[in-house]
């Protein structure tokens, strides 16, 4: 669906206040002199008319809205509270309620002033950090009592140079720590510190006005939801490059995550997704091309390591890696190598297997179907062609195949779908229900267009049951939506992602802006915004719905509901989910992959909730040792119920474990398939034993 506004001829009034500068005096630097020019002066008011007349909330520029940008932009500068200082924040403060009234009238020095009181900040640590290196790493005392607060979103600015050189002290001795007990040796640590601290006032030094002005104007667009960003003209040629990777680079969509880069999610069968060895919630600390030298890129802004990732079809990046499922203070890394290429249809293509299961005595068959992406090959479409791929057209041969082969019902694997045609969507959903509305797509006007299946007949009767994760997505969350609306199929495994606004983008006099200017509803009148779809029954869930997730986005757009579409119906499953659950509770209490789930899960949250580190060697070495005997004997007792031989150590890069991975082709060893299949046969027993009274 192709949204476009129409175009709006801007009374533009270039209304340049100037405010008072800071008392504070820095020796001059580079970025000293870079101000605004008309260009973005301009840029930014049109942004605030089109922000006003066409973003679906239409909140107003207020007072209020202010203050929201104003603690947004401090937090994307210091997100750590460790380069601004009490003083600085006393003397920002008395423009907090004040940005409204600037933006409206195309005042652009309080966002540049912050800013370039941040880049003085940031070289006088970046320098204390660099004369505390210069004294030698293997001077440094790691065996006196002392801990670093690492959570300090919340801390108190500091007061003095003094309370910062305390702090840096501290950080500085944090990471020459943690890569001292990750193996690497002094001198290595030495040069690496350096070379790091050095590349970033290099990087400082590079500042333009453009990185100013847009690093602005995107937090005063994203107060009105993540999704609505400005694009400066380098990136506004790439549509979303602050958020994903061309087709031709890696498949991943990224994000930034204070100095370091995280990843959200990856594509379906993309590049990175092959490899096997890049989740949700890693972190891209270094990036190489073939056979170079790695580059260290933490502290680079996002796109800049974008531009480093992205490269030509064929040729091969390596990144260095720190998984998400490290304890969150193991810094250890590892290089995963990933051969650019386009994402191809065909490898994204729909799939299926039979799960072969036993149960109360009896064998079943299920069919099962793994729709990666909603996908629909639109230039054979408009051509003509009649045999164009696209996902409804290829469940449909898939579903045909399952039924000759007398399955007993059928799962669709939805897990990571991030989405795709929202016209597939409606299709899909049209297999499953005799005909009616499939989505609501709700505009700022108020108007609601509905999106129907108009043919009559479901082409697929038979039991079902969805398997969703967090990475279920967008289009994914429209079809579950619909299924758990119609009570077509039992919701199963994890709340989903919950990205439910739709977007379009604007071109500017100087860049693009992308804004939010409808949002999808359910059937049922519910948004999939923010809270996505919740499971009938739920798994634990290996992603961290705080790290990854619509709700973990400022300012994300709230969950709310609109008329419904349809009647309520009676829901066939709801007599039954309590025994579902308890008898899926009782099951599992025993399995061995999901008892290993939880207990990860536990330790992670564990762990996660330490505010504070360690910086005595020794008390750091304990910790890990005491955290890996924890981990190798949740890992052992898996491998003793799977009749595995128990490992001696953990290894962070087994590539036999990788390899087996990569060969588990039996859906019976996927444990959230197979437990899925074992449900829905229960719930058709129970319905089955309740038709026969």
């Amino acid at each position: 669906m192709k949204h476009l506004l129409p175009s709006t001829a801007l009374a533009l009034v270039l209304g340049l206040g100037l405010l008072p500068m800071s008392s504070n005096s820095f020796a001059a630097n580079s970025w000293d002199k870079l101000q605004p020019d008309r260009d973005e002066v301009i840029a930014s008011l049109n942004v605030v008319e089109l922000l006003k007349r066409h973003h679906y909330s239409k909140p107003p520029l207020d007072d209020a809205r202010s203050v929201i940008i104003y603690d947004s932009y401090i937090k994307l500068l210091d997100p750590s509270r460790s380069y601004f200082m009490a003083s600085d924040i006393a003397e920002f403060d008395k423009w907090k309620t004040q940005f409204d009234d600037f933006l409206k009238s195309g005042d652009l020095n309080a966002g540049f002033t912050i800013y370039k009181r941040y880049l003085d900040r940031v070289k006088a640590r970046l320098d204390f950090a660099l004369a505390e290196l210069n004294k030698g790493v293997d001077k440094i005392d790691f065996t006196a009592r002392e801990t670093l607060l690492v959570d300090r979103k919340d801390a108190p600015w500091l007061k003095t140079t003094a309370d910062l050189d305390d702090l840096w002290r501290k950080r500085v001795k944090d990471e020459v720590l943690r890569m001292k007990i990750s193996g690497k040796e002094s001198k290595q640590i030495q040069e690496t510190l350096t070379k790091r601290y050095k590349n970033q006032l290099t990087r400082l030094d590079q500042t333009r006005a453009e990185d100013i002005f847009q690093a602005y104007i995107n937090t005063f667009a994203m107060s009105y939801d993540p999704h609505t960003n400005y694009l400066s003209p380098d990136n506004a040629e790439n549509f979303d490059i602050n958020m994903s990777l061309s087709l031709e680079g890696i498949g991943a969509v990224l994000q930034s995550d204070n100095d370091q880069v995280k990843v959200v999610r990856l594509v379906p069968a993309g590049p990175a997704d092959k490899t096997k060895q890049v989740a949700p919630a890693d972190k891209i600390i270094g990036v190489a091309q073939g056979n170079k030298e790695m580059v260290d890129v933490v502290g680079w802004r996002l796109d800049e390591v974008v531009k480093l990732i992205r490269g030509p079809k064929g040729t091969v990046v390596r990144l260095e890696v720190i998984p998400a499922s490290n304890a969150p203070n193991d810094q250890t890394t590892k290089i995963v190598p990933i051969t650019r290429e386009a994402v191809k249809l065909e490898d994204q293509a729909v799939k299926k297997s039979v799960l072969n299961l036993k149960q109360d005595g009896k064998d079943y068959k299920l069919g099962v179907i793994e729709i990666p992406a909603f996908y629909l090959d639109f230039k054979a479409f408009r051509a003509g062609d009649p045999d164009y791929k696209s996902t409804t057209r290829d469940v449909k041969k898939l579903l045909t195949e399952l039924q000759k082969d007398k399955v007993d019902g059928v799962v669709i694997d939805l897990r990571n779908n991030g989405g795709g045609s929202l016209q597939e969507a409606t299709e899909l959903t049209s297999l499953f229900i005799d005909k009616g509305p499939t989505v609501l797509v709700r505009n700022a006007d108020g108007r609601v267009d509905v999106l129907e299946d108009e043919n009559p007949g479901a082409f697929y009767k038979g039991p079902m049951a969805l398997l969703v994760n967090r990475l279920s997505a967008s289009a994914s969350e429209i079809f579950a939506g619909a299924m758990q609306d119609y009570h077509r199929a039992l919701i199963i495994g994890g709340q989903t992602f919950g990205k439910g606004t739709v977007q379009t983008i604007q071109p500017l006099n100087h860049g693009e802006l992308k804004l939010t200017l409808a949002k999808f509803y359910r059937v049922s009148g519910q948004s999939t915004q923010h809270q996505g779809v919740l499971p009938d029954i739920d798994y634990p869930s290996i992603i961290d719905t705080k790290e990854i997730g619509e709700s973990a986005l400022p300012e994300a757009m709230p969950w709310d509901t609109i008329r419904a579409a349809i009647k309520p119906a009676l829901d066939p499953f709801k007599p039954y989910i309590t025994q579902l659950k308890s008898e899926h509770d009782v099951r599992t209490a025993k399995d061995a992959e999901f008892v290993f789930i939880r207990d990860k899960l536990a330790l992670a949250q564990k762990l996660m909730s330490e505010k504070t580190v360690s910086l005595n060697e020794a008390d750091r070495r304990a910790q890990h040792a005491d955290i890996e005997a924890k981990q190798l004997a949740m890992e052992n007792i898996r491998r003793k119920a799977k009749g595995e031989e128990p490992l001696k150590e953990l290894k962070k890069e087994d590539e036999d474990a990788i390899a087996a991975e990569q060969d588990k082709t039996k859906p019976e060893d996927d444990a959230y398939l197979s437990e899925t299949g074992r449900i829905l046969l229960d719930y058709l027993k129970l319905n089955t034993a309740v038709a026969k009274h």
